[in-house]
């Protein structure tokens, strides 16, 4: 009887993992919302199919997970979105199942957590805290210069983030929180920690028993937070290898990673440059892949996909070991941005870099890939330049996600 394997995909991605477990002979059974089944999926490498309401909890994910152990023996059950990651942990424990528990993937969730294990591992954070006691919060913005940013503890991106220059400003906003009079939105819910001004880094790794054996070091040339605020196009790139840059980040990664005890597994953390002290300090860290197509970024650049990689580690047995690509040293970046137009065409966009090209409606975007560090960079500012002039269009920044 083949190994099964159940994914919870709240969103669509992750198309590669499903493929990758296909593969090796592995049965797939995929938890999705209703509303995602018209998405192109793998379906030839999918065996089942269980749906959940488009506005389903997490124990109508769980109950569905459940449901298929009525009828088929599971062997692992692995949540592939940053929303799916509790879920699916909330689901082994269940069913008494090995693998992360909630309370373990909390500290890759819960960003007041994060810090906390972060800080006791030594690596650096901006000077944060909880938000549970007034004089506790008083004698905080009495010492941490101003701004400060207010987050909510367990959203990803930059859906939530207020930033505040005084502290009459913070009270407001904790304030308007508490009035709303939910749980959700409870200012224990979110922290408070210094706005650091600086250049954003992002490290996607692979780990293995314990250790970093792949990991991929970029830059974010526009950060989400500003694309999602202020529009633009979102851009990131490989660090030059041998960087001085790079060689602190795989560091910091390493140590960071350590110190959450992460064992096996892919993950994206991001790390800010201050433009002030010139020090790293942790952004956040998930145990998932990258958004914005890092997973297609890195597999030009190194030879890796996170998504095949992390389906790999999954699916390893003591008879069929993971057993790492070989790696390679190019570079490669990515240009992407809302578009102005149902189906934009990029047909004009030819140079013999760019190696892939977005399909997605009303999205452009585009993968460029070469030996030479420059020539991406040149290229990126080229089609940041093109893609505003010919598609660019602003969405209004949500709040936050809308699970």
């Amino acid at each position: 009887m083949a190994n099964h394997i159940v994914v919870i995909v709240s969103d669509f991605k992750g198309t590669e993992f499903i493929e990758e477990a296909h593969n090796a002979g592995w049965t797939v059974t995929m938890v999705t919302r209703k509303k995602l089944l018209d998405k192109p999926w793998p379906w030839t490498s999918i065996s089942d199919t269980r749906t959940v309401s488009d506005d389903a909890d997490v124990m109508e994910y769980v109950r569905a997970v459940t449901n298929v152990l009525g009828s088929s023996r599971v062997d692992r059950i692995v949540g592939l979105d940053e929303f799916d990651v509790l879920t699916a942990a909330m689901a082994r424990e269940h069913l008494n199942m090995p693998g992360m528990t909630r309370s373990f993937a909390l500290r890759f969730r819960d960003k007041y957590t994060m810090r906390n294990v972060a800080r006791a591992a030594g690596v650096p954070c901006p000077e944060f805290t909880g938000v549970f006691n007034a004089d506790e919060i008083n004698e905080y913005l009495a010492a941490v210069p101003a701004p400060w940013v207010i987050k909510p503890r367990h959203e990803v991106s930059a859906f939530g983030i207020r930033k505040c220059e005084t502290a009459d400003e913070v009270w407001g906003v904790l304030n308007e929180l508490d009035a709303r009079n939910n749980w959700r939105d409870h200012p224990s819910q979110f922290l408070i920690e210094r706005f650091i001004e600086g250049e954003v880094f992002h490290v996607d790794s692979v780990v293995e028993n314990g250790k970093v054996v792949a990991c991929g070091v970029s830059q974010y040339g526009t950060t989400p937070f500003k694309v999602s605020h202020h529009g633009g196009v979102f851009t990131s790139s490989v660090v030059k290898y041998g960087s001085k840059e790079r060689k602190a980040l795989e560091k910091m990664n390493v140590e960071l990673l350590a110190g959450f005890e992460y064992d096996r597994g892919v993950t994206h953390a991001e790390f800010l440059q201050s433009s002030t002290d010139g020090k790293f300090y942790l952004l956040e860290v998930a145990c998932r892949v990258g958004g914005a197509y890092i997973a297609n970024v890195l597999e030009y650049a190194s030879n890796f996909n996170l998504w095949r990689e992390w389906a790999k580690l999954e699916i390893a047995t003591a008879e069929q070991p993971y057993k790492l690509p070989k790696l390679r040293k190019e570079y490669a970046g990515i240009t992407l941005a809302l578009a102005n137009t149902d189906q934009p065409d990029t047909s004009h966009y030819t140079d013999e870099e760019i190696v892939y090209k977005v399909d997605r409606p009303k999205h452009v975007g585009l993968i460029f890939q070469s030996a030479k560090h420059s020539r991406v960079a040149e290229l990126i500012d080229d089609y940041t330049r093109r893609i505003t002039e010919d598609f660019l269009m602003i969405a209004p920044v949500k709040e936050r996600h809308d699970d």
